[in-house]
């Protein structure tokens, strides 16, 4: 990671987890009680650093890249599998770690990960902090508080839906500012309430143009549809794993664990990426006029994130809701004194 400065408190390894060779930062000691911080799309371990630096005492710090992102061996992403795939790396590394249970931190795609590491290894988990989670039911696609399928083919979500643009500009590695779309001007956009800029800009903009690119890595590939608008998921890359065409069976099987870790879910008021009308849903941007062909919000509504999450976890119930007012998508880097405040709350219970 010579590319951007790392704390020196930080600690950088290559670990062997099963098939796939994890880039990973550490913090603490070995005896410290393991919180595992898992990033979002288009970003990387890195992101976390600040909140890693600033863990309390008697806690260790554990933030892979994730298969598809940083600087971890650039390996395929089954979107068959759903959420799948990443929770079996992050098993195969708690089991090379020796970490029998653990804290878990997911931001964004990475909090979505949890809703099937809950299901699938609740025994495993002390507690879950969700920062700005996508919904339960995946991104786009679906409807209604209990996430019904917009359309039969999911048409609207997966790998065709990511603006054509931002990504050729990641392949080119741009870090301007002059296209609206660039990957600079969207983190600085969307990630944050404007007009923030995050201190470690140059750094993050860097770890985020480390994801994988490619049909069969990001965004990943997709089908042509007869439903508006026009693509449904195809088979590979993390936006398509995160479609709820693959992830549907997670909230029932979450819901069915017996013994259920405690929630902190914990989200910004401006989020303009996970929101009731998130700028980044096809259903939103009709309804807004941006794209055309639009059968309206009776056939084709905007996917209420927000209000399916805390559907979900209100059937699940021990959780607990906070909101940073002045804070958008990414709370633990606009605001980490209040993420840290409810974050270090539920740890240290």
């Amino acid at each position: 990671m010579s590319e951007i400065k790392l704390p020196t408190q930080i600690k950088q390894q290559k670990i062997q987890a099963g098939d796939l060779l994890m880039n990973v930062l550490t913090t603490g000691d070995e005896k410290d009680k393991p919180v595992i911080f898992l990033h979002g799309n288009f970003s990387a371990a890195f992101w976390w650093a600040d909140a890693l630096l600033s863990l309390p005492a008697g806690f260790r710090a554990i933030a892979p890249d994730l298969r598809g992102y940083g600087w971890t061996e650039d390996k395929k992403i089954d979107a068959t599998q759903g959420m799948k795939v990443w929770c079996n790396d992050i098993i195969k590394l708690m089991d090379v770690l020796k970490i029998e249970k653990a804290h878990f931190v997911g931001w964004s795609l990475g909090a979505g990960i949890l809703y099937k590491f809950i299901a699938d290894h609740a025994d495993r988990i002390l507690s879950v902090t969700l920062e700005a989670p996508v919904s339960p039911y995946g991104f786009g696609g679906t409807k209604g508080l209990d996430g019904e399928p917009t359309m039969p083919d999911y048409a609207g979500s997966g790998g065709g839906v990511v603006n054509p643009t931002f990504v050729q500009l990641i392949k080119e590695g741009d870090r301007s500012t002059e296209d609206q779309n660039s990957p600079r001007n969207v983190i600085n956009g969307f990630y944050y309430k404007p007009p923030f800029l995050a201190e470690r800009e140059e750094d993050f903009l860097t770890a985020a143009l480390m994801e994988k690119m490619g049909e069969d890595r990001y965004p990943g590939d997709f089908i042509p549809s007869e439903n508006w608008p026009n693509v449904a998921p195809g088979k590979w890359g993390p936006i398509n794993a995160g479609a709820p065409k693959y992830i549907r069976d997670d909230v029932p099987a979450m819901l069915a664990v017996e013994n259920k870790p405690p929630i902190l879910w914990i989200r910004g008021a401006a989020d303009a990426i996970v929101s009731d009308m998130s700028f980044f849903d096809m259903g939103a941007l009709g309804e807004l006029g941006y794209l055309p062909g639009y059968p309206g919000k009776e056939i084709y509504p905007a996917q209420p994130m927000v209000s399916q999450t805390r559907a979900v976890l209100e059937k699940y119930g021990n959780y607990k809701e906070v909101v940073v007012e002045e804070a958008g998508h990414a709370v633990h880097i606009q605001s980490l004194e209040k993420f840290n405040q409810a974050f270090h709350k539920i740890i240290q219970e």
